[in-house]
């Protein structure tokens, strides 16, 4: 099947087979989370969790959906461990090919996503998806494929089935996507089932490698017992992956919140509002009001990137961030978002492959027309 590394996914699948217990993840954006089906079973995500239940029912699943709107792989590979690996899945899909469009370092950030995902202790089967802006056909599928090729990881894809068979006649477009981007019920249906048709096409190449082996009982109990041991001795062993094809400096990003640091305070204060779960989004941060609060950060890396909430519930306050001390290059946090859908989970980039050692960082709200409207939220600071 194509020059796909297979080997994680027949594990899973035997796994299965023989009743154990697996953890069925998906890590992604508005999509994966499951933005315009009429309920949460409709959504692709659910529906191949379901597909698993279904079509190995002496085995148990557990159900972890990662999908946050509006959100690309720079987002992603800081929010991997704490939304789906830290339960330990043993199947991951991932997608984030229609969001990070406008992510100028994806090559980059959907890397690290993807060694993320590999290296984790569950060593977990990963399938890139591919979905599609139904209008225009673009995407960011090229770029994640040429990644996923180079790790062996398999990839699905919408503009390859779904789209062609749509710009066919096959569908129209309205019936599947209200709004060119986001599948309804029968569009995630349509997802779903060219995920699983993929699974499908291994449990058969399964089956027929079965067929070829020695059909000795003793033979299979014993080759039973082997694999076991190996599933083991993998899982505990440390991965080994081809060297990076970028510069892979975000494999190990993390998101700093008020549960990880303690910045110094001047006018900001934390939000003092408990989360509850990954979706509960403008909690753990901290917010200014006032001309002149601020707030000072020391970090270490070389790659560090701002998280802050654009609300559609303008105006907003704006500030400004500086970086060691360079105040003759300030970078604009604009709490103010065009658009009309909810309020932007937004990652501004302030540095990128720069010197890897400590540095301040001092985020100070403008003195200017929007002082006394909606605060400024800063939810995190992500390091690389």
């Amino acid at each position: 099947m194509e020059n796909y590394d297979l080997e994680r996914i027949k594990s899973v699948i035997q796994r299965a087979q023989s009743g154990q217990e697996l953890t069925i993840g998906f890590l992604g954006g508005s999509i994966t989370q499951g933005s315009l089906a009429t309920e949460h079973e409709n959504t692709y995500a659910y529906r191949v969790y379901k597909w698993w239940c279904d079509t190995f029912p002496q085995a148990k699943f557990n159900y972890v959906n990662g999908g946050i709107g509006g959100t690309d792989s720079y987002y992603g590979v800081s929010r991997a461990v704490t939304d789906v690996l830290m339960y330990q899945p043993d199947f991951v899909v991932v997608d984030f090919s229609v969001n990070d469009v406008d992510n100028i370092y994806c090559e980059e950030t959907f890397e690290g996503v993807l060694r993320k995902l590999l290296c984790w202790s569950s060593r977990p089967a990963v399938v890139v998806l591919n979905n599609v802006f139904y209008d225009t056909g673009v995407s960011t599928q090229d770029i994640h494929n040429r990644l996923a090729d180079h790790y062996g990881v398999p990839h699905v894809s919408v503009h390859d089935t779904i789209y062609r068979r749509m710009k066919a006649g096959e569908y129209n477009r309205i019936d599947i996507t209200p709004d060119g981007l986001h599948p309804n019920d029968k569009g995630h249906g349509l997802v779903a089932g060219e995920i699983t048709k993929f699974l499908e096409r291994i449990m058969d190449d399964l089956i027929q490698d079965e067929n070829l082996t020695d059909d000795s009982n003793t033979d299979a109990a014993d080759a039973g017992a082997d694999t076991e041991n190996d599933i083991q001795d993998e899982s505990a062993c440390s991965c080994v992956l081809p060297a990076p094809v970028t510069a892979n400096a975000y494999e190990y990003a993390k998101r700093l919140t008020i549960r990880e640091i303690c910045p110094k305070l001047s006018g900001f204060r934390a939000d003092t509002h408990e989360k509850m779960g990954h979706l509960d989004h403008f909690k753990n941060g901290w917010i200014g009001e006032n001309a002149g609060d601020s707030i000072i950060f020391e970090l270490e890396g070389n790659c560090i990137g701002i998280q802050y909430r654009k609300t559609i519930s303008r105006p907003a306050v704006r500030a400004q961030a500086v970086l060691d001390g360079d105040v003759e290059h300030p970078v604009l946090l604009d709490g103010n978002f065009d658009e009309d859908w909810g309020d932007c989970l937004y990652i501004e980039p302030v540095l990128h492959h720069g010197e890897k050692k400590k540095h301040t960082l001092e985020i100070t709200v403008l003195d200017d027309e929007s002082v006394g409207t909606t605060p400024f939220y800063l939810m995190s600071i992500i390091v690389a």
